[in-house]
Parts: C-alpha cells; structure tokens; sequence
C-alpha cells in the first residue's frame, strides 16, 4: 500500500481558526491583551493566533473554549489544528512518527529534519520553491521544532541516522547556522538512545544510491516505511517493500562510518571553521 498527499490547506485552515477565535473574544467584550493574560499568552501572540500565524498548544484550546464560552466550537476543532502544523503530504507520517517505538532514517540532500537547529530549519524552508509566506515559514519551522520532542518523551524511543558526508559540507544558512547545527548534530549524537552514522565521501558505492528514507516502528509493532522526494510522499506499509527497505539500511549502517568515528568528523569539521 503506498498513500500519496499533495494538496495544502493548512494556512487557509489556520487563518479561519483564527477568524473564530476572534468573533468569540469580541462576543465576551475581551480585548487581546485580556483574553491573553486568561490563557498565558502576550497580546501580540494572540493577534498572531487570530491571524493564522501561529499554531495554538492543544491545551491552550480547551481554556480558551472554557474563557470564552464556545460550547466545543473550539475543541472540536483542535485535532485539525494540530494536523495543520505540518504540511498534507507529511500530516499521516507525522502521526506515525510521534508514536514510534523506533525511527531510523537515511538523507542524502541536508540534515534530517529532526535533528535541525531552528536557524537552520528556517533557511531550509525559504529555499523551498515556489517560495512560501513567511507565515508559512513560521508554522513550518514551528511543527519541525515540536517533532523534537522525540529525543525527549518517555519511553524514549531507539534512533538511528545515517547521513552522508556531502550533507555536512553543505553550508545552508550561512557560516553561522552551518556551525550551529554541526554542534546540535553533535549534542544529539551524545544521547543514549540516539546513533548518528556518516557516510563518507571516499564511500563511492553504496546500498543508498536510490535515495533517502526513513522507517518506523509502532508501539503496536507495525513496521512502516516513509519515502518522499518533490513533496510526493509515501507510506509504504506491504511487508516486502519494508523488508527491502530495511535490508537497505542494515547495509548502509555496515557501510558508513560507526558512530564514534562519525562524531569525530563532526568534531572535525567544526574545528576547521
């Protein structure tokens, strides 16, 4: 089975959330700056909220009904609010990938996504043609920085990356956010449950050839793989094609660099700056 998204509506989603959360704060006689200091929020968060700009916490969204007396009108929408942090071709593996047990990811053409510093993040997404809103920008960035919390939940999940040397080189955002996220690449590699593999340039031939993909394990054991290039993404979840994946990946660890050689020329990399 392979499942296919393309069409996005989330910032349209987003701006007509915003649109009813106002109507609802001027039919209590609120202010902005009211209505925040209800929720914990500032003025200018709540402006940005009712301008589709930014992505509400879903607890933020059970009080904010309750503040405002909307009778569910707001709960109800809270699922579609979450799914809308990410983009539609992205919103189901997302799902499967804050549920996974595990995750072990190849990338060929910049830094996993999961492992990106915002700075860099932000710089990925304006490269992104046609080019996309600033807002856009900031919920993109916004949903990448929350898919972090990965590293962190309990259980923590096993993971493992295996990137190529080529991507390390690459400085996209500058000097600066080049050298950032080299340090985060290195802050993640040190966690417990997390290997970083590189796979060096001098590699001239290996099982990756065909390009990157990542792989996922549910806590009910289902065993998923995620492909996509050009915002056509699959989920691929027919047993042979996964298996094929992960015998992918099983070579392409053998063949990379082992974690601690692959810090080293991280560290490397660093020092040369």
């Amino acid at each position: 089975m392979a499942e296919t998204e393309q069409d996005d509506g989330t910032v349209g989603f987003l701006r007509c959330f915003g649109m009813q959360l106002r109507l609802l704060r001027e039919r209590e006689g609120l202010t902005r700056a009211e209505l925040g200091s209800r929720l914990g929020y500032g003025e200018d968060q709540i402006a940005s909220v009712e301008l589709g700009r930014r992505i509400p916490k879903p607890e933020t969204i059970d009080r904010a009904d309750e503040v405002l007396g909307a009778g569910g009108l707001l709960v109800a929408m809270k699922k579609e609010v979450a799914r809308a942090r990410y983009p539609s071709f992205f919103q189901r593996a997302a799902k499967l990938e804050a549920e996974a047990v595990e995750l072990h990811a190849y990338d060929t053409h910049a830094v996993k996504g999961l492992m990106q510093t915002e700075e860099y993040a932000r710089a990925v997404f304006r490269l992104w043609r046609p080019l996309p809103d600033e807002e856009v920008v900031d919920h993109r960035v916004a949903a990448r920085m929350t898919r972090q919390e990965i590293f962190t939940r309990r259980p923590v999940p096993n993971l493992s990356f295996v990137v190529e040397e080529a991507v390390l080189h690459k400085r996209i955002g500058g000097d600066h956010v080049w050298r950032g996220q080299l340090e985060q690449i290195l802050l993640i590699g040190q966690m417990r449950n997390v290997e970083i593999q590189v796979m060096p340039l001098e590699r001239g031939e290996h099982a990756g050839l065909a390009g990157p993909f990542t792989l996922m394990e549910t806590k009910d054991g289902r065993r998923i793989a995620y492909t996509e290039v050009q915002s056509d993404s699959r989920l691929h979840t027919e047993r042979n094609r996964v298996r094929e994946l992960e015998a992918t990946y099983g070579a392409l660890r053998g063949q990379a660099l082992a974690p601690q050689e692959s810090m080293a020329l991280v560290e490397k990399l660093l020092g040369e700056a």
